[in-house]
């Protein structure tokens, strides 16, 4: 009886110190969210692959449950994202249309592939993504793109491709959807503007997907629906819904390429910090 009490306090001792650490967290995201378009994922898996085993998840579910809970905080950041970039007017439907389907089909797809994925591959899986996303940024400031966006066939794969990936490292795909639309003449801010909102989809996607997987999984956590941790979700949540209007205000008066900068040097930072462990 003791035992139990002790390890109940044990369980919710961790909960609120995760849910503490999350509400700075959320602070951040929130900003990144609405000056660069991501959902905040790449700073939120790597946060929570360090934060979980301090709450005591055990190591074999924890990239699992960063991945999961990332893309569920993704869907209320990038739908304030999203929402203060259309006050702004800075999306644009036709191209959200267009790549909604593949996204949203995507990031299903990546959850199930993440499951399928060994543990342990996960993190280098995620360093490798995110690799790749800052060299291309960085080329792709040597230039400005101005092709037109592509059919509606290939359009809908791109959105597939970024919604796989995006899912598969627990990210919103501004990472993705940014750049490539950049490339296809989307000016910056409306390209931020539209990845915020697609984001949204892909979260949306990629965490029912997350919590059909681990339903029923008697190993997890209380405290979590599937994957995802509710604590380190609600701590995220609460403050980045509320910090997404700033990094959305700033958009309008930085130039675009400060924007590309900022995002590029983000992106290799967080990659080596995951290739570090």
């Amino acid at each position: 009886m003791w035992n139990s009490v002790m390890a109940g306090e044990a369980v919710y001792s961790n909960a609120l110190w995760a849910f503490a650490f999350c509400l700075g967290l959320g602070a951040v995201v929130g900003v990144l969210a609405g000056l660069l378009g991501i959902g905040g994922g790449l700073l939120v898996v790597p946060a929570l692959v360090w934060l979980l085993p301090l709450a005591g998840i055990e190591s074999q579910q924890v990239m699992h449950m960063a991945l999961a809970t990332s893309l569920a905080s993704i869907v209320m950041t990038s739908g304030s994202s999203a929402r203060n970039h259309y006050r702004l007017g800075n999306i644009d439907f036709v191209v959200v249309k267009s790549l909604a389907p593949g996204v949203i089909l995507g990031g299903l797809g990546g959850s199930v592939v993440a499951e399928l994925v060994p543990s342990d591959s996960l993190p280098q899986i995620f360093a490798i993504i995110v690799l790749l996303l800052a060299v291309q940024m960085l080329l792709s400031m040597r230039f400005t793109g101005n092709k037109p966006l592509p059919g509606a066939g290939k359009t809908f794969c791109a959105g597939g491709v970024i919604g796989v990936l995006s899912s598969l490292a627990g990210i919103g795909g501004g990472s993705l959807t940014v750049p490539f639309l950049n490339w296809h003449g989307v000016e910056m801010r409306r390209a931020i503007g539209c990845a915020s909102f697609s984001g949204a989809l892909i979260a949306v996607a990629g965490m029912v997907g997350f919590i059909a997987a681990g339903a029923g999984d008697e190993a997890l956590p209380p405290l979590s629906v599937g994957y995802v941790y509710v604590p380190a979700l609600v701590g995220i949540a609460i403050t980045s819904m509320s910090t997404t209007r700033f990094g959305a205000a700033w958009v309008s008066r930085l130039p675009t390429p400060m924007l590309k900068k900022i995002f590029a040097v983000f992106l290799l930072f967080i990659s080596a910090k995951m290739f570090m462990g």
